[in-house]
């Protein structure tokens, strides 16, 4: 969870770190309740932020020719993720769509849901994740064009400073024949349900 150039931080480092921001919020680290808390933080915290760890572009290698000619869009649909706001350290919880255009081949559909996956289990903004999870795949596919929409709520959001609930944010990243012509976007919005005019 360390770039290359840092000292990583050991087990221990992060446990003490987890006991002082207890005791800054008032509590006693000592107590029982609170005893195993350090350590079960730093084992959530190597799962939410697994992302680090992993290559999104290797889930995207393998890919299939043998289509028969299939050219046209594909699509998948409401890939649930869970982020956090590199802010204020908040979940962002909410949905990709993401869409392509395959140029002479394609992947497997559970690689492109492991690629919204592994740039959202870093810290994150919801603009810069939309943009990563399209350029990836361009990237990587090289398709005729590339449409990624994000929907998200942003708990930094609605459970401090304005507790504003029941608000989403969404963001989106065309690419390619998705930016260039109307139709080709309009298709891809249309076959994930949201408004062309929004």
């Amino acid at each position: 969870m360390t770039s290359k150039t840092e000292t990583p931080v050991s087990q221990a480092e992060a446990e003490e770190a987890v006991r002082t921001l207890l005791r800054w919020a008032g509590d006693d680290p000592a107590r029982e309740g609170l005893l195993d808390t350090p350590a079960r933080v730093a084992r959530a915290y190597r799962d939410w932020f697994s992302g680090y760890a992993t290559d999104p572009a290797e889930y995207l290698a393998r890919t299939f020719e043998e289509v028969a000619g299939y050219d046209e869009m594909i699509v998948l649909r409401e890939i649930p993720f869970e982020s956090f706001c590199e802010h204020h350290m908040a979940p962002i919880i909410g949905r990709a769509h993401v869409g392509y255009l395959p140029n002479d081949k394609v992947v497997g559909i559970s690689k492109l849901a492991r690629v919204v996956d592994s740039f959202a289990r870093r810290f994150q903004v919801q603009e810069k994740l939309t943009a990563q999870i399209a350029h990836c795949i361009d990237d990587v596919l090289k398709p005729r064009g590339v449409g990624v929409v994000v929907d998200a709520t942003h708990q930094c959001m609605t459970t401090r400073g304005v507790h504003k609930r029941g608000v989403s944010m969404v963001t989106s990243q065309m690419l390619g024949s998705f930016r260039r012509d109307a139709r080709t976007r309009a298709e891809f919005l249309r076959f994930i349900d949201i408004d062309n005019n929004h």
